[in-house]
């Protein structure tokens, strides 16, 4: 499958061309790099004629008398498809035998359903394969189609200096990052109660968001400037990339834009904070949501314009060795019922996707392997087509089976709201048997030998709300 994907037959080709190199992070869990031994319930790159850049096959010479190159092709499989030009429903249909089948829909099961923070609890009625019309049930469809989606794009500027015009079979992790991004936008400008609604003109704030996310340089968040502002981390056109990298990149390009002097860049500033570890997030471990750093990155962040700016919490996390611990996925579950939820930046090992609800032990998420031509929203334009942004077909994956390289995001629109994230956090890393996805700490201080360290107590909410409690639990 991955050479299917990642090789094209090219138009020209010299007898001194050489493929172009891609970097490969070693530490890089969740990639776009899948393999036909990965039975994997998600949807793979559904278009893999899309040419991400020109990809020099080598070639070979056909005698020393002779100076003519001949290619060779790296897999027969390349010619047929490039002469039939493979729809993208077939393609989808081929990853599906191969891959095997995506899931989709909802079960019979009256089990609620959670969706960053909103509870859906599904009637027996409901439940049925007649009810889709069902009240409750409808309203989480349209939550879900509300949310933002992004895919793969072909046909935008070339990437810097490079000639990459697609970023099909490398850019899902980066999309992931954009729509959890894209989330956080949209619930700060329009609300968490936000819906889309085809039948009236679209929303120019919503635009506004869709604006910024376009794959140009100009656009403050494209992929073009993720990827500028992620080179320390290892972004690069055409690499792979974890978690992590990701979320220090969105940290890097955050801090950026906030020093841009245009207006409505300013409009949409929100501080980005990462919650590590000891090891920073790389080696895993429990990562330390320490108050008095989040406080600083706010202070920082605002400059003394306001008391506490809306701030993006990001915790990248590394929850076992080949698949996720078992023991960690009641507390993943958990997350989705905090009202700050954002979902998880995650999926199957060589397949990110943005996992955005919960059912049970399945998780909904939006997937970025749809290929899709650039579309140049404006929001003086309210009738432009923004449908390839938002998804209609309900895709889950057994959170059993996720990459165990993730990364949590929660949005706190103010003071009041990080108060009510720390209390909400502080009782679930309490009730996860000594397995907490991440711990709470007030500030931090300094041993005996001069080393900073966090304190040994967990905050609870004795600084937040004036109640007092004994229970301490311990790092892992």
């Amino acid at each position: 499958m991955k050479a299917i994907c990642d090789r094209f037959v090219p138009s020209k080709c010299s007898s001194s061309s050489t493929s172009e190199k891609r970097d490969i992070s070693p530490t890089s869990l969740v990639s776009d790099s899948p393999s036909i031994d990965d039975k994997s319930n998600l949807t793979l790159c559904s278009d893999v004629v899309a040419s991400s850049s020109p990809v020099s096959q080598p070639c070979r010479e056909a005698s020393t008398s002779e100076h003519k190159p001949v290619c060779t092709t790296h897999n027969s499989w390349t010619v047929i498809l490039k002469t039939a030009s493979m729809a993208s429903g077939a393609i989808r249909r081929f990853q599906d035998r191969v891959l095997g089948p995506s899931r989709t829909g909802i079960s019979s099961s009256t089990s609620e359903i959670w969706l960053l923070g909103v509870c859906y609890k599904i009637s027996e009625a409901e439940s049925s394969e007649e009810a889709d019309a069902g009240r409750v049930l409808a309203a989480f469809r349209q939550d879900f189609s509300s949310l933002i989606l992004m895919t793969y794009r072909r046909g935008f500027e070339p990437i810097g200096d490079t000639t990459y015009t697609s970023d099909v079979n490398w850019g899902c992790m980066l999309r992931s990052g954009q729509m959890l991004f894209a989330q956080a936008l949209l619930f700060q400008r329009l609300g968490r109660s936000w819906r889309k609604k085809d039948s009236e003109p679209a929303d120019e704030k919503y635009l506004e968001i869709l604006e910024l996310f376009g794959d140009t340089e100009a656009s403050a968040f494209s992929i073009h400037n993720l990827i500028l502002a992620g080179e320390s981390y290892g972004l690069a056109a055409g690499s792979w990339v974890g978690p992590y990298a990701v979320c220090r990149s969105w940290e890097s390009l955050a801090g950026k834009k906030k020093e841009e002097t245009d207006v409505k860049y300013k409009s949409f500033s929100m501080a980005v904070h990462i919650v590590s570890g000891s090891e920073d997030g790389e080696r895993g471990g429990a990562p330390i949501l320490c108050i008095e750093d989040v406080t600083k990155t706010c202070m920082k962040f605002s400059e003394g314009e306001t008391e506490w700016p809306p701030i993006l919490l990001l915790v990248p996390l590394v929850l076992g060795l080949d698949k996720v611990n078992p023991r960690y996925i009641p507390s993943l579950i958990a997350t989705f019922t905090f009202p700050q939820s954002l979902g998880i930046l995650g999926g199957k090992p060589g397949a990110s996707t943005y996992i955005v609800g919960v059912q049970e032990d399945k998780g909904f998420y939006l997937d970025p392997h749809d290929v899709q031509q650039v579309v140049t929203v404006k929001k003086e334009n309210q009738d432009v087509d923004t449908s390839s942004y938002h998804c209609n077909t309900l895709r889950y994956v057994p959170l059993e089976s996720l990459d165990p390289s993730l990364a949590l995001g929660f949005y706190c629109q103010d003071k009041d709201d990080f108060d009510d994230f720390c209390i909400r956090a502080t009782k679930l890393a309490g009730d996860s048997n000594g397995a907490p996805l991440f711990t709470v700490t007030e500030s931090h201080r300094t041993n005996d030998c001069g080393i900073a360290e966090t304190s040994s107590s967990t905050v609870t909410s004795t600084e937040i709300s004036g109640e007092e409690h004994e229970d301490d639990w311990q790092l892992l």
